[in-house]
C-alpha cells in the first residue's frame, strides 16, 4: 500500500474579500450609472432675464427725387468748369466757359499759363473731400471710388482754372474778337456735373425696373470736353425739399397706413438714418402703388439735400420702433389655461394668510363640508381673477366668503408667460409682450403678476411642466 504521506494535494485557499476593493467597485459602478442618466436626460437650461431693446428697422435702397434743372450749352467748343460740383451757386455766378477755337486748351497744355500754385484754402478744400471719403468709404460699394474720382478731378480743375483765367482774357484781347464764352448762373441751386434721365421722375411714374442699379447710367460731365449747342453741360438742384422713394413690402405699407390714419391730418414722418454718414431726419410719409400692384413710399425731407446732391441711389434705414423693457428668448414663452372666477369669491386664508377660495368638498358618507383651498393668482380683470388650475377642477363648487353663494369653476382662459425658477421649481409667470422678433420678445417689466430684471426662468419651456422642481 502506497504511502499516503507521497500523496500531494492541491491547497483551496479561501475567498478573501477585501473590502476596500468592493467599496471602490460600488463607487464605480454609481459613477457609471449617474454618466450614464446624465446624457439621457434632458437637461434644463436657466435665462437670466436683463432689461434690453427690439427694433423693427429695415434697410432700404432708395431713389432720390429733387428739383433739378437741367442746363443746355449756348455755344459750340471746348468747356471749363469754375463751379466745384456740390457747390451752391447764386444767380450770375460763372459756372462755366466755352471756348469755341481750342486755342485756351492749347494754351494749357504748353505749359505757356505758367506756374499754377494752389493756396492754403484751396489745399484745405481738396483735404476736406479726401478727409470725407475715406470717412464713408465702403469696400462693398467700390463704385464710390469712381464717384470720388471725379470730384477731385473737377475740384483740382476747377482751382486750376482760376488761375489760368485771366489768360482766356488775354486771348480774346489778342484776337480782337471774343472767342472765350463765359456763362453764369440763370437760377440759383447746387451744382452738379451729371445726368442720369432720373431727373424729371415723381413718385407717380415709379417702376420697378428703375431701382435696378446694374441697369442705371450716369453721364459725367469734365473740362476741356468738346460740345454742341444745346448740349446738356451741367445740372442746378434748386429746392433744399426733395424726397427718397423705396419700394416697400405690403406689411410695412399697411403699418404706415394705420399709422397714418392716427396721426394728425393723416400727415405722418417717419424717422430716417442715412447710412452714408449716419446722420438722421425726420421724412414725411406718402404712399402710391402702381398699375402693377408694386408698393413705393416716399419720404418727403426739407434739410439735407447739398450733402446727398450727386447720390441717386441712396441707403437708408427706417427706425420704426424701438421697445424696451425686459427681453427674454422665444423659446422661453408659453402658453398656460387657467381657471376663471369672480374676485368675490377669492379671499385670505391658511397659517401665511395667503390667496384662495372656499372649496365644497365632500366626504366618503357625502357629508358636505368647506376647505380653504391656496391657490395663487396670475392675472386679474376689474372683476375677475385668473387661478391655477392644478387644485382645482373644472365642476367644483367654491363659496363667497360670508355668504352662501356658490360658484361652479367652469369658465378658462389662457395666459402668456414664463417659467420662473428662482425658487427652485416652474413658477409660471404672465408677461407682456411689447414687441418680438424671430427670436427676442421684449415684455413690460415690474407688472404685478410678471417678471422682474434679474429673474432667473427657464430657456426652453417645452421641457418642464407646472411647479416642477427643477435640478441643477
Amino acid at each position: 500500500m502506497a504511502d499516503d504521506r507521497n500523496k500531494i494535494s492541491k491547497y483551496r485557499r479561501p475567498v478573501n474579500l477585501n473590502i476596500g476593493m468592493m467599496i471602490f467597485m460600488v463607487i464605480f459602478i454609481y459613477v457609471v450609472i449617474c454618466v450614464v442618466m446624465y446624457f439621457k436626460t434632458d437637461h434644463i437650461v436657466g435665462y437670466s432675464v436683463m432689461e434690453g431693446s427690439l427694433t423693427s428697422n429695415k434697410i432700404y435702397t432708395g431713389i432720390a427725387l429733387r428739383d433739378e434743372e437741367i442746363v443746355v450749352s449756348q455755344d459750340a467748343g471746348y468747356i471749363n468748369y469754375f463751379a466745384r460740383e456740390g457747390e451752391r451757386a447764386a444767380v450770375g455766378n460763372l459756372i462755366y466757359t466755352v471756348d469755341e477755337t481750342g486755342r485756351l486748351s492749347e494754351y494749357i497744355k504748353a505749359g505757356e499759363s505758367g506756374e499754377n500754385t494752389l493756396s492754403e484754402s484751396d489745399l484745405s478744400e481738396l483735404r476736406t473731400e479726401i478727409i470725407s471719403f475715406t470717412n464713408r468709404f465702403d469696400c462693398r460699394q467700390f463704385g464710390d471710388v469712381y464717384n470720388f474720382k471725379h470730384n477731385v478731378e473737377g475740384t483740382v480743375l476747377k482751382l486750376a482754372n482760376y488761375n489760368i483765367l485771366e489768360n482766356a482774357d488775354a486771348l480774346n484781347d489778342a484776337s480782337g474778337t471774343s472767342l472765350i464764352n463765359y456763362r453764369s448762373a440763370a437760377d440759383s441751386g447746387i451744382v452738379v456735373l451729371s445726368t442720369d434721365g432720373y431727373e424729371k421722375l415723381t413718385l407717380e411714374d415709379m417702376k420697378a425696373e428703375y431701382f435696378e442699379e446694374e441697369n442705371y447710367e450716369k453721364k459725367y460731365f469734365v473740362n476741356n470736353d468738346l460740345v454742341a449747342a444745346g448740349d446738356p453741360v451741367y445740372k442746378l438742384s434748386t429746392s433744399e425739399d426733395w424726397s427718397i422713394v423705396i419700394m416697400a413690402e405690403q406689411d410695412l405699407v399697411d403699418m404706415l397706413k394705420k399709422e397714418q390714419e392716427k396721426a394728425n391730418n393723416n400727415e405722418l414722418y417717419v424717422e430716417v438714418r442715412f447710412l452714408k454718414n449716419q446722420y438722421t431726419a425726420w421724412g414725411k410719409v406718402d404712399i402710391y402703388t402702381n398699375e402693377e400692384g408694386d408698393n413705393f413710399v416716399s419720404l418727403t425731407f426739407t434739410n439735407s439735400m447739398v450733402t446727398f446732391c450727386t447720390d441717386r441711389f441712396i441707403d437708408i434705414e427706417l427706425l420704426l420702433k424701438e421697445e424696451k423693457g425686459l427681453k427674454i428668448p422665444n423659446t422661453a414663452i408659453v402658453q398656460k389655461e387657467f381657471f376663471i372666477v369672480p374676485k368675490e369669491y377669492v379671499t385670505k386664508g391658511g397659517k401665511r394668510g395667503e390667496n384662495g377660495v372656499l372649496l365644497e368638498t365632500y366626504d366618503d358618507e357625502g357629508n358636505v363640508s368647506i376647505q380653504f383651498v391656496e391657490t395663487p393668482i396670475y392675472h386679474e380683470t376689474e372683476t375677475e381673477y385668473y387661478l391655477d388650475d392644478t387644485v382645482l377642477r373644472a365642476g367644483n363648487d367654491i363659496v363667497m366668503p360670508e355668504t352662501n353663494e356658490q360658484f361652479e369653476i367652469r369658465k378658462t382662459g389662457s395666459l402668456t408667460g414664463v417659467y420662473n425658477i428662482n425658487k427652485g421649481y416652474a413658477d409660471f409667470k404672465e408677461i407682456s409682450i411689447l414687441y418680438d422678433n424671430e427670436e427676442y420678445s421684449v415684455v413690460k417689466s415690474n407688472t404685478m403678476y410678471g417678471l422682474n430684471v434679474y429673474d432667473y426662468i427657464v430657456l426652453d419651456a417645452s421641457m418642464v411642466d407646472d411647479n416642477e422642481f427643477i435640478y441643477e
